[in-house]
């Protein structure tokens, strides 16, 4: 039995210039980091004890006899893909809801094939599993997705990764003291929506609009460079992060009118009136979870005027994807 741990992530800058749309002819840049919120992957051989091949455990319980059978549309594509031939009990379970903009999607694809390469005997680079998993989303499931997801979700930590016109992608961490850091985690606070949606049809209409949106764009991957440069000068205050964070989500919310809604542009707009200095919605937005900047001597009352929604607490993590539990022979 093999059990993998893949990080969620939080996306500050650059999102929308990590679509090889964009990036293969500008490129782009993105400011992310994974939080310690898990995806987790169970994972087996079956005994050949059972009327069915192969076993699925998630928001259903799949028993079917062929990988064509499965209608978890990504665990069917990581399947056929790796060409598994021999029966597989796949379990799956999150700290988060899926469809909510931490990038559970990528955290699950970049877990199960840890999983499969671990089960296999083979060791996965973070590159290789990152590499795959961007493979497997937008050429085997053929999703409307970016490639920051799955690169925060196999290497983890607070980096900047760049998007090369050559489909390449680098990564570097962000150098801040341990004060600093501790002071820009303890500025956030992460609240659910309560609204979930499909990131691939609100990424489509997007994509779609690129060409009328390229000032948006490039403003936004400038952003990335500008908030590194905001957290390094320790003579400004966290809440500059946070302004600027507003413009970029302003941006954002101008990429397509799916983005955003009345019912998320109103708690944010409450928020603002409550002490947030900026925020923004994670992912491709439509709902989820919402981001905001917020002094620490202002949260009480930001939650209280939000008491309706989940707060979330949350703490960087520098992992990435992991191993946890490794039984190949399936005894203990």
């Amino acid at each position: 039995m093999i059990i993998t741990r893949t990080p969620f992530r939080m996306s500050f800058f650059g999102g929308g210039t990590d679509y090889p749309a964009w990036y293969a002819e500008h490129g782009g840049a993105v400011l992310a980091t994974s939080i310690n919120k898990y995806c987790y992957i169970t994972c087996r051989y079956l005994p050949p004890f059972f009327e069915h091949k192969h076993r699925i455990v998630h928001s259903l319980i799949e028993n079917v006899q062929r990988i064509d059978e499965i209608k978890h549309p990504a665990v069917r594509a990581i399947l056929g893909w790796a060409g598994c031939e021999r029966g597989l009990e796949i379990h799956h379970d999150g700290d988060l809801p899926a469809r909510s903009g931490l990038g559970s999607s990528s955290s699950f694809t970049v877990g199960m094939v840890h999983a499969l390469a671990t089960m296999e005997g083979r060791y996965a680079s973070k590159e290789a599993l990152a590499k795959d998993a961007i493979h497997i989303e937008q050429h085997v499931i053929g999703e409307n997705v970016g490639s920051q997801d799955q690169v925060s979700a196999a290497y983890g930590g607070f980096n900047r990764i760049d998007f090369h016109r050559n489909g390449s992608f680098s990564t570097a961490p962000v150098i801040l003291r341990p004060e600093r850091l501790a002071d820009f985690q303890n500025h956030l606070m992460l609240f659910f929506t309560g609204f979930s949606r499909i990131a691939s049809e609100v990424a489509k209409s997007q994509i779609e609009n690129f060409s009328k949106r390229e000032n948006q764009l490039k403003r936004m991957r400038e952003m990335v460079e500008e908030a590194i440069l905001t957290l390094q000068d320790e003579r400004l205050p966290i809440t500059e992060i946070g302004k600027l964070m507003h413009e970029g989500w302003l941006c954002k919310r101008s990429l397509s009118d799916k983005v955003s809604t009345e019912a998320i542009d109103f708690l944010y707009e409450e928020a603002l009136r409550a002490g947030a200095s900026g925020g923004k919605i994670m992912g491709a937005g439509g709902g989820g979870f919402l981001l905001l900047v917020v002094k620490p001597e202002l949260q009480a009352q930001v939650r209280e005027r939000l008491s309706h929604l989940i707060h979330v607490p949350f703490q960087f993590e520098d992992s990435g994807s992991k191993v946890v539990l490794y039984q190949p022979n399936g005894l203990s």
